[in-house]
């Protein structure tokens, strides 16, 4: 009876999913050890997806028995990360969930199944494109199943999904530079060495060091590798500064993501900015009668830029072929207004999306901005709010900070992007033909070329104008 009973006791802690598009999260702190005593709610481990971070509770009092990843794994989601159980229970019966969906036999081993502890020894590409299967890499040395090679340099630290998708492809990952904690080599690594088709070879590696050469822009090799003879002449380089002149300090996550974002974004669309001011006058009074109300209880402290949002989304109702997305030989019109906002965190930009904008009153919509803004800062927003494929259309306001004038980046597959400047006061023509001092504000639309031409651009940014100059308090 109490052998039973100690047997089905055990439970695994999953990685939970956190929204329909994360396949894997990064595991980045445990909060506690093998042996350690637990409480239901204690914090067991954190998380973190390509944007947002999570940490996760214990499912039910007992001892933590096991750890099936450490920190800066990749993990799949629903995968097993650790079990829980009475001290010396056995727990070689656990299944995860992510098995169980896909009717995976059981190892009995109580590994984890997702590869880490079984890989075999890799193919290794050698220069000439043929592939090995001894466990030797190109130059003879031997490389173990964990990433290490014999005879010296060190463990490479590389997640188990990452080194067998690099063992497929093909990739000699112990010469990419992680994006994962502490410089961990995973999944997303390997994805954009494939991408970019720079594999160097461990001999062409060696004679770049040692004779001061460069890499090509591609290999000729076979699966884009880059080989000793690939090398170039590298110009010469002014001499760096003394190690007490500066301090080098590591991309984080996010960094690492927006700065791939936007290069991607940039090197394939074509992208050009449209400059337009539109007069502030009736959003200033609209903002005047904000503040006013607010001293008597009014509910809403309506900002000037969801009255901008407001207007855009009102603009976007009338020109739809800008609400879109360009999927290369066509371009998907939206029926519904997902705006993307951006917002300014501690931990980098994010932009959530504010889904059917349009169905939003200016109320309604000011109160939903706030909340996901919230949201975003505190790193709980839900992953699939934070890509782009969610967002129809993206809004990015500098105005606060003074900027002037700036060429927002468009997030793809997004045909357009709006940056909102700040307010300057300009002359201008009134109706009875004086000139006065009126406030513009400055808008910005950068539009991808190979979806829209100029003409419907212009008319789009046009019509942000005037849905702006007509904002009245009625929308209150």
């Amino acid at each position: 009876m109490n052998r039973k009973r100690i047997e089905i006791m055990a439970k695994p802690v999953i990685m939970p999913r956190q929204g329909q598009s994360v396949e894997s999260c990064i595991l980045t702190q445990w909060f506690k050890n093998i042996g350690d005593k637990v409480e239901k709610g204690d914090l067991l481990f954190a998380y973190e997806t390509d944007k947002a971070a999570f940490e996760e509770e214990a499912p039910e009092e007992g001892v933590l028995l096991a750890r099936y990843y450490e920190e800066g794994d990749e993990v799949p989601v629903l995968e097993n990360v650790a079990m829980i159980g009475a001290e010396g229970e056995p727990i070689d019966q656990a299944v995860s969930a992510a098995d169980k969906q896909e009717g995976r036999p059981d190892t009995g081993s109580g590994e984890k199944l997702s590869g880490a502890g079984g890989d075999a020894e890799g193919e290794i590409a050698k220069e000439t494109g043929q592939i090995v299967h001894s466990g030797l890499s190109a130059d003879g040395e031997r490389i173990t199943a964990a990433g290490e090679k014999a005879g010296g340099g060190g463990p490479v630290k590389i997640s188990p999904r990452a080194r067998k998708l690099a063992e497929e492809k093909r990739v000699i990952y112990d010469l990419l530079k992680g994006s994962g904690p502490g410089g961990r080599i995973i999944e997303r690594d390997i994805l954009e060495a494939i991408r970019s088709g720079k594999r160097l070879t461990p001999l062409a590696e060696r004679k770049m060091k040692g004779e001061g050469l460069g890499i090509p822009d591609q290999g000729k090799a076979p699966y884009g590798k880059i080989t000793s003879r690939d090398l170039v002449e590298r110009p010469a380089e002014v001499p760096a500064a003394s190690a007490g002149d500066y301090t080098d300090k590591p991309l984080s996550n996010m960094r690492k993501l927006i700065s791939a974002a936007m290069f991607r974004s940039l090197q394939n669309s074509a992208q050009l900015t449209h400059h337009l001011g539109a007069n502030a006058s009736a959003l200033l009074m609209l903002r005047k009668q904000v503040k006013s109300g607010m001293g008597d209880g009014y509910p809403y402290n309506i900002t000037l830029n969801d009255m901008i949002c407001y207007a855009v989304v009102r603009a976007l109702k009338r020109h739809p072929g800008v609400n879109a997305h360009f999927l290369g030989d066509a371009v998907r019109v939206f029926n519904k207004v997902n705006l993307g906002v951006a917002v300014d965190t501690e931990r980098g930009l994010m932009v959530p999306v504010l889904l059917n904008a349009d169905d939003l009153s200016l109320t309604g919509l000011s109160s939903r901005m706030k909340d996901l803004a919230d949201s975003a800062k505190k790193g709980n927003i839900s992953p699939d709010l934070l890509t782009p494929e969610s967002a129809s259309f993206t809004v990015s306001n500098l105005g606060n900070y003074g900027v002037e004038m700036f060429t927002p980046v468009i997030n793809l597959p997004q045909v357009a992007i709006l940056g909102v400047n700040t307010i300057v006061h300009r002359p201008a023509i009134l109706k009875d033909g004086s000139y006065s001092f009126q406030p513009f504000i400055g808008l910005s639309l950068t539009y991808d070329h190979r979806a829209l031409d100029g003409g419907p651009a212009t008319l789009f940014l046009v019509a942000v104008k005037e849905e702006i100059e007509k904002l009245s308090d009625d929308l209150l």
